[in-house]
């Protein structure tokens, strides 16, 4: 045995392998920090531009890109189409409404209208029948006395229309087989010796204003008003008249009941 054999050796024992190993990953671990740290250093100091890829458009995506905006111009079209079909039937209701409101306003003045026509035409049927009426009665009292009182002018007045009685009526007309109503009262009245005015109207106010109840044989009747009077005649008693009426009946003696006249003057 050798007299060495019990001191420990001095020499550094040996290291095992994954010591080894170890010391040199920790050491590696260590490197790599240091580098990283590097790196987020150089990084802090100068900025990194990155660089996008654009899809590139094929040409089906153009398609589909153009098919939408198509479809989108037309929905748009066809929203603002029906916003004014719906504007115009609005429009359409607001008018019917107000043109069936004047419609209405329109046939109720209508109404109106002719019902005032209506009692307006009533009113003057009662009128003339009642003037009608009081005419036949003083005719009716007054027959006897009116014949029997027409001498002198006024019986000569009177045989002149009656002989005229069949003759034509023409306007205008002033004899001898063709009168008008102020041409034979102006010539019935010229066998006297009395110069009347030519025209109906003037006639009217020719002589002194008589009531038709108190009417004399050779009075002038009158249609319309005084001084604007659109027919005349030649009262010859017994409630009748004779003139010249129209071109239907020409010349004529008829009641007083058969056109009640509006007035009468007196010439004689």
């Amino acid at each position: 045995m050798s007299h060495t054999a019990h001191i420990r050796s001095h020499r550094k024992p040996r290291r095992s392998a994954s010591t080894i190993a170890m010391r040199a990953g920790v050491a590696g671990g260590v490197l790599g920090t240091l580098a990283v740290a590097a790196s987020g250093a150089a990084n802090a100091a100068e900025p990194v531009t990155q660089t996008f890829e654009m899809p590139t458009l094929t040409g089906d995506l153009v398609a589909q890109i153009a098919q939408s905006a198509d479809a989108t111009q037309q929905a748009a079209a066809d929203y603002q189409l029906q916003a004014e079909r719906d504007a115009a039937a609005a429009n359409a209701a607001k008018q019917a409404k107000a043109d069936l409101a004047e419609a209405k306003q329109k046939a109720e003045a209508a109404r109106k209208k002719a019902a005032e026509t209506a009692r307006k035409a009533a009113a003057e049927r009662a009128s003339r029948d009642s003037a009608r009426d009081t005419l036949s009665a003083s005719a009716s009292t007054a027959t006897q006395a009116s014949t029997s009182t027409a001498t002198g002018s006024a019986a000569a007045v009177i045989a002149f229309v009656k002989a005229q009685i069949g003759d034509a009526y023409v306007s205008g007309g002033t004899g001898p087989n063709s009168w008008d109503c102020s041409g034979l009262v102006q010539a019935a009245f010229k066998q006297v010796g009395i110069d009347l005015p030519r025209v109906s109207q003037d006639q009217s106010v020719a002589g002194t204003q008589v009531s038709l109840s108190n009417l004399q044989p050779g009075d002038i009747l009158y249609w319309g008003s005084a001084g604007s009077a659109y027919h005349v005649a030649v009262y010859v008693g017994d409630g009748m008249f004779v003139g010249a009426q129209n071109p239907s009946t020409g010349v004529v003696m008829k009641p007083l009941s058969y056109d009640p006249p509006s007035g009468a003057v007196r010439m004689l």
